[in-house]
């Protein structure tokens, strides 16, 4: 078959126009993507650089409330109890009267006490009379010697018996001030264990009542022997940093406590039942909201790590074992595997503590599909563009 060309078409000019299509075809084939190895496009990821940071590592421990003063309301002297002053669950103040035990006895015991101090002293005044008057007349031998030192024996065994009769008057009247029974400490006192008529003794088992100062409250934490002391091994080898002593309190209703305590000091055994270190902490509590006895929460950075790296939680995926890795772009712009360790988080960020060092580029944007040695185009996570997976082989833009 035979074509014939327009006839006001040479044929110099067709053979230019059809290498012209020829070349706009070829370049129409071309595509924009960073081409790798292979003719494969480039991967564009996101990344962001491996920084250490300082990151608390908070201890979350449960604890209970235990009141800052304790004391028991005891008797000092047997009696029956003639009346109660106080009203139960109210806030009593040391030295406030709580009871008043039958001070009739010990009113007579004072009675007697003072009316033997009388006549000791009387007896006493005699017998230091009849030794100054016995003194001259030994001197000038009208007594024998004998009666004079019998006279100022006397006189010095009544001054002492004056001193013991003081001292029985003492004693009688602590115990009428002791007939009235005292707060020993400030603080809410609960109910009275004995009611008025009961005999109340001084070797009695039971308290009359009890009195607990609950501001400032302690809150008992238990924690594991064995954290504290991997916490204490870091410290001393330098890998933390001690941490703030400051406490937050979550109530048992998940309710958070608003104001924070002090850790003071920790116990120097541990339970052998439990295994565990007590750590006291002390709390204000002004409004009385926490209670002695309550089960709470405690929460407060033991330590710090200052070589810590943080890093978006999308970034940190899991294998089927669990385990932790990251992708970082290596030093040939390839995609690798890292394995880490990163089993808490802070705030928005995950923490990884092992498997990467200052400087690694981390791969944050871009993770869909990537795998082990795919080329990479690396840029910086902050750089408004799109991050796109990386598209398969021969995909480009077609003619």
């Amino acid at each position: 078959m035979v074509y014939l060309l327009p006839p006001k078409l040479p044929l110099v000019k067709h053979a230019s126009l059809t290498l012209g299509l020829l070349a706009l075809t070829a370049l129409g084939g071309c595509s924009n993507e960073p081409q790798g190895a292979g003719g494969r496009p480039t991967a564009t990821v996101g990344y962001i650089v491996a920084t250490p940071s300082t990151v608390p590592l908070p201890a979350t421990l449960s604890g209970r409330t235990v009141a800052y003063e304790t004391s028991q309301v005891r008797p000092q002297v047997t009696g029956v109890i003639r009346k109660r002053y106080f009203t139960q669950g109210s806030y009593v103040r040391a030295g406030q009267p709580l009871f008043q035990i039958d001070p009739s006895l010990y009113e007579a015991a004072v009675n007697q006490a003072k009316a033997n101090l009388a006549s000791a002293r009387a007896t006493a005044d005699a017998a230091s009379a009849k030794a100054e008057r016995f003194k001259p007349l030994a001197e000038m031998e009208a007594i024998a010697k004998q009666d004079y030192t019998d006279a100022l024996a006397e006189a010095r065994v009544a001054k002492a018996t004056v001193q013991q009769m003081a001292a029985t008057l003492d004693t009688a009247k602590i115990n009428l001030r002791f007939t009235t029974v005292p707060a020993p400490i400030s603080g809410r006192i609960g109910r009275s264990l004995a009611t008025v008529g009961a005999l109340a003794s001084a070797s009695q088992a039971d308290p009359l009542a009890l009195i607990q100062r609950t501001d400032p409250i302690y809150v008992d934490m238990q924690q594991s022997a064995a954290e504290l002391t991997s916490l204490r091994r870091k410290l001393a080898a330098g890998g933390v940093k001690p941490g703030d002593t400051t406490v937050h309190l979550k109530m048992d209703d998940g309710s958070q406590y608003e104001l924070p305590g002090t850790v003071e000091f920790s116990e120097v055994t541990v339970d052998q039942d439990t295994g565990t270190v007590t750590l006291r902490a002390r709390f204000p509590n002004p409004d009385g909201l926490l209670l002695p006895g309550m089960f709470v929460t405690a929460v407060f950075d033991q330590a710090t790590d200052p070589n810590a790296i943080l890093v978006p939680p999308t970034s940190v995926q899991r294998d089927f074992d669990g385990s932790a890795y990251v992708m970082v772009v290596d030093k040939d712009n390839k995609a690798a595997r890292r394995k880490v360790t990163a089993d808490r988080t802070y705030e928005d960020s995950s923490v990884v503590t092992a498997g990467l060092k200052k400087g690694d580029k981390v791969i944050v944007q871009g993770l869909n599909g990537l795998r082990q040695g795919t080329e990479v185009k690396p840029t910086p996570a902050s750089t408004p563009q799109k991050i796109a997976p990386p598209q398969a082989a021969g995909s480009g833009k077609g003619a």
